[in-house]
């Protein structure tokens, strides 16, 4: 079997994202699946490139099984832009072959080429095997603690 593709996302892409991060979702705590609300921010995602992006990865029948999205922000400790990666997700039948580190790979370079000196990433800390697979590629945790405020 070869490997998947990698490339930029597509609006073309948007729906088998969408089904993605369903798959994402259901398994963390803090967020449910509500898909017109995934489309709506894919989209607007994919409306930014040069801020925003997400890759996918796409087996040689065309099929997307992974995705992964960054964003660049100002970070004034870094004086410069930071990636916040976000939604990263593989069908389960195809984990463990190496398409997640690849799609984190990319993204990272992506932030790279575009300037960032850091990238950081949240993840659900009830999720083990994403936690170590992060450890693995050797992230690592931070003193910080993620708070929202939702209902704007």
């Amino acid at each position: 079997m070869t490997a998947p593709l990698i490339r930029p996302a597509t609006l073309a892409d948007v729906e088998a994202m969408v089904r993605l991060l369903g798959v994402l979702f259901a398994i963390e705590a803090d967020f449910t699946p509500a898909p017109e609300r995934q489309r709506r921010g894919l989209t607007r995602l994919l409306d930014d490139p040069a801020r925003r992006g997400a890759l996918v990865a796409v087996t040689s029948a065309g099929e997307v099984i992974g995705m992964i999205t960054i964003q660049l922000l100002v970070s004034t400790a870094e004086g410069g832009d930071s990636g916040l990666l976000e939604d990263l997700v593989v069908e389960g039948a195809h984990r463990g072959a190496g398409t997640g580190r690849r799609l984190l790979e990319a993204a990272v370079e992506w932030a790279r080429a575009r300037g960032a000196t850091r990238v950081q990433l949240l993840a659900d800390r009830e999720n083990a095997p994403a936690l170590g697979f992060y450890a693995r590629l050797g992230w690592a945790r931070t003193q910080l603690v993620c708070l929202r405020r939702g209902g704007l």
